[in-house]
């Protein structure tokens, strides 16, 4: 029993009022319920109008006195207290639900209407005018077929919706055209979700139900015995799809039969089926496929959500409409874009063609492609991928996770790759280096971000081309910048030091004056760390070859000179690092003696002379080292003002050792045969044969 507009229960119509209500998102109360005055929500809604009364009660559309905003209450007759409590109890969670494509209620509450002795459950949701019965009926009166892209996007939305109920274990109950609203001409939502105690309230069935069989038509056989399930709302869904594609050539009456025969007939559904087939409506072929499983008399024979979202949208006519619903810019649902990316490599990357303007989901493309394992990447050397994934960061420069995440399978991908085959090229495109660069502008205090592209510009420096764009690129400048603003981030110093070293090495610099300020900006990092041994390593590689292309000034050789020395005394284990700085110690002492006179002049305690013997000591069985540290003496023993200090550190003994160790080392062999000349012409004969050998 129902109730007018006019009936709705007033302050002065309540002979009692039990009032319980809850607004979404306020404080918890006991019970999680809240109590207010009956004045209370009259003075809060205002009643317009009163709609066709559906299954379970009527519809009210009221406007909210403060807002204005236009809402539904539907009004519910429960049996008594008990049942309205519990019916309360179950829908309150669906107040947090959270979804684009789910109508939610605002609040609930109990009130008694004394004038009929009635208790009421109300609930309060979103007010839309149009619907899928609206469009479906307009259809069936112009006989005209359902649009199959617009048909596509609105199931999209629904099984998302559905999906997202289901995986909260929430059925809806209550699945029919007129309770899918449309937002929009491209959004729609599911509402009306209903409970189990209202559900299976058969004294309510018998007033509403059979005096309106439309309504109990969308019903699964077994909800019509009040079991309800997941299944139950596939097959809901079932018949609204079934409305949808066949509207065009069956009247309402005639549909209404169909759903109804369908429940106990197993093979009601193949007339219409081949109806379909022969009037030529789109994706016949999946909804032959399609229907029946949903339809299945038996629930447990029944397809889950999943699986219907499965069989719509990754058969073969699909690729053509998603094609159409990304340049129509419409909501791909995360259910749909998620089931699209389970297949292989070639799979997803059509998904990132046909979605290309579409950044949320070229991030899930670039999520599941950094999933995959390495044999279904195509490493080494999957260019293709490569280029989409560019292609991406280039269209979508703006989104920092695109680029985090894009970065992030570019390195796995060619760091890979390049393990795998050291002498293979990466790729030397000019757009991947101009992307990279890019992005690194657009999102200048992106630390990560601009670690991760460091890292791959230093795998590309491979090709001298290459080298020579980024320096045209200003990239020098940008590395120098970010040293100076970010000394203190060690990722970023040590990443660009060792791009900085890969665009110096074995290049032919284009423009030196942006080297300039490198040494005065190593030497911050260098005093910023230390005692880190890695920065040290880098600091003392980019050093050395600054100091061979002459872009260390005079002013700033003892410094840069004291840092060599420095890294050196603080880790002697590091190879790489050892013969960088003995090189760098190298280059400068040929053109000052200064530098000279400051590794060979004992400071604090300890001389570059005691540093050459320990050093010599830890690599006597490495020949590079050796070679580095003889280099570096014949420099020294070029300056004739040094010889005595260098003869009286015990140089000679050590040089001959050397000598007659590498004598297979021609370039060795000669820079000790330079030391022991300049050693033998300023050393008396007496004094030479007094120096004894080395331990």
């Amino acid at each position: 029993m129902g109730c007018s507009p006019d009936a709705f229960p007033t302050e002065h119509a309540q002979s009692r009022v039990q009032l319980q209500a809850q607004a979404r998102g306020a404080p918890p109360a006991p019970n999680g319920l809240r109590k207010r005055e009956a004045g209370v929500i009259m003075e809060k809604y205002q009643i317009l109008d009163r709609l066709n009364p559906g299954a379970l009660g009527v519809n009210l559309v009221v406007e909210e006195t403060e807002t204005k905003v236009k809402l539904v209450i539907k009004q519910v007759e429960c049996i008594d207290d008990h049942n309205a409590s519990e019916a309360l109890e179950e829908l309150m969670p669906l107040l947090q639900l959270q979804h684009d494509h789910i109508s939610i209620y605002h609040e609930l509450f109990i009130v008694w209407h004394g004038e009929i002795s009635s208790l009421f459950l109300c609930l309060v949701m979103d007010y839309y005018e149009g619907s899928f019965h609206d469009v479906i009926e307009k259809k069936r009166e112009d006989k005209t077929i359902m649009d199959s892209q617009w048909m596509h996007c609105m199931l999209g939305q629904v099984l998302d919706a559905l999906d997202y109920l289901h995986q909260q274990d929430i059925i809806h109950r209550n699945l029919k055209p007129s309770n899918i609203a449309l937002v929009s001409s491209n959004h729609c939502k599911l509402q009306d979700l209903s409970s189990n105690a209202l559900m299976t309230h058969k004294a309510k069935w018998n007033i509403r139900a059979e005096e309106d069989p439309f309504h109990k038509s969308w019903m699964a056989p077994e909800a019509l015995n009040f079991s309800f399930s997941q299944k139950a709302d596939i097959w809901s869904l079932g018949c609204i799809i079934l409305d949808m594609v066949s509207c065009s050539f069956m009247e309402a009456t005639e549909a209404m039969l169909l759903r109804k025969s369908i429940r106990h007939l197993p093979d009601g559904l193949q007339g219409v089926l081949r109806t379909m087939e022969e009037r030529g409506i789109p994706h016949v072929n999946t909804f032959s496929s399609l229907l029946p499983l949903m339809l299945q008399i038996n629930p447990s024979e029944r397809i889950a959500v999943r699986d219907v979202i499965h069989v719509t949208f990754m058969s073969s006519s699909f690729r053509s409409s998603s094609i159409s619903l990304a340049l129509h810019g419409q909501v791909v649902p995360d259910v749909v874009s998620d089931m699209l990316l389970e297949g292989n490599m070639a799979s997803v990357l059509e998904v990132m063609q046909n979605f290309s303007s579409r950044p949320e989901i070229q991030l899930k493309v670039i999520k599941t492609l950094l999933r995959m394992p390495d044999d279904q990447l195509g490493i080494p050397w999957p260019m293709e991928l490569v280029e989409e994934v560019i292609a991406v960061m280039k269209q979508h420069e703006r989104v920092l996770d695109i680029q985090l995440c894009g970065c992030s399978l570019l390195l796995r991908v060619l760091g890979q790759a390049l393990a795998q085959d050291p002498a293979a090229e990466a790729p030397s495109d000019s757009s991947v280096t101009s992307v990279l660069l890019s992005v690194t502008q657009s999102h200048p205090e992106a630390q990560q971000l601009l670690v991760m592209v460091y890292s791959l510009l230093t795998i590309i420096c491979s090709q001298e081309a290459t080298v020579e764009e980024l320096q045209r690129a200003r990239l020098f400048e940008h590395i120098l910048e970010h040293l100076d603003t970010f000394s203190r981030d060690r990722d970023i110093c040590i990443n660009g030091l060792s791009l900085f070293w890969a665009l110096l090495v074995d290049a032919v610099i284009v423009d030196k004056a942006p080297l300039e300020k490198a040494p005065v900006l190593i030497a911050k990092v260098l005093a910023a760390w230390p005692t880190d041994a890695e920065m040290a390593e880098a600091g003392c590689a980019v050093l050395w070859l600054l100091s061979l292309l002459g872009c260390i000034k005079e002013h700033q050789f003892e410094e840069v000179a004291a840092l060599f020395l420095q890294s050196i005394r603080l880790c002697q284990d590091r190879v790489l690092l050892v013969n960088n700085a003995y090189r760098g110690l190298a280059s400068l002492a040929k053109v000052s003696e200064l530098v000279a006179l400051q590794v060979v002049v004992p400071e604090e305690g300890s001389s570059g002379l005691a540093l050459i013997k320990e050093t010599y000591q830890l690599y006597r069985d490495a020949p590079e080292v050796v070679e580095n540290v003889c280099m570096l003496l014949a420099h020294l023993a070029s300056y004739q003002d040094l010889l005595p200090e260098l003869a009286s550190s015990g140089i000679l003994p050590l040089v001959q050792e050397i000598k007659a160790r590498f004598t297979s080392s021609l370039e060795l062999v000669s820079y000790a045969e330079k030391v022991l000349l300049r050693l033998e012409e300023a050393t008396p004969p007496s004094s030479a044969g007094s120096q004894s050998a080395l331990p």
